[in-house]
């Protein structure tokens, strides 16, 4: 028998938020992973601050039953197109290993199909993190899009895959 999951809620971003971000993603890799090429390394507060700003996103960080703030995930809405962006999806390394992603994701999915009323959801990971790709294909995200070769990273090149979900209120 598996231990439960802890229960997670989601609270906007403040600032102070920042720090964990910065703490969390410890190179530039792990940068890279999370957010594709749009920071630059050393992840900084100016950096996180214009993206936490930006008016067409939503960033929410993950408490835990204790309080404890324990991931990070946001939703931009498309600019030109129905629906939204899930990304910059981020679990406190300490907490990893426990189902918090699924927690995470099925608050995030819940946020956009529900409050929001979001017609779909779109995302994109790099093909070689199959713990991500597992788990966006349980919740039922399909893959739409391979873009190979968009991303060079210590020599290797990193394929993307772009993954979507419809709203089943559509």
């Amino acid at each position: 028998m598996t231990a439960a999951t802890p229960p997670l809620t989601l609270r906007p971003f403040r600032p102070t938020d920042s720090a964990l971000l910065i703490d969390w993603i410890t190179g530039p890799t792990e940068l890279i992973t999370w957010a594709g090429p749009s920071f630059s390394w050393p992840l900084d507060e100016a950096q996180l601050t214009a993206y936490a700003t930006d008016p067409a996103r939503h960033t929410f960080t993950a408490i835990s039953a204790d309080s404890e703030p324990v991931g990070h995930i946001s939703l931009r809405r498309h600019d030109d197109a129905p629906g939204a962006r899930l990304g910059r999806v981020l679990i406190a390394p300490a907490s990893r290993g426990r189902g918090l992603g699924e927690s995470l994701f099925t608050l995030a999915i819940d946020q956009a199909f529900g409050d929001l009323a979001l017609p779909l959801l779109d995302l994109g990971v790099y093909a070689h993190n199959t713990p991500a790709v597992r788990l966006y294909e349980k919740l039922g995200f399909r893959t739409h899009q391979v873009i190979k070769d968009v991303e060079q990273v210590d020599g290797v090149w990193w394929t993307a895959l772009q993954m979507r979900l419809p709203s089943p209120n559509q």
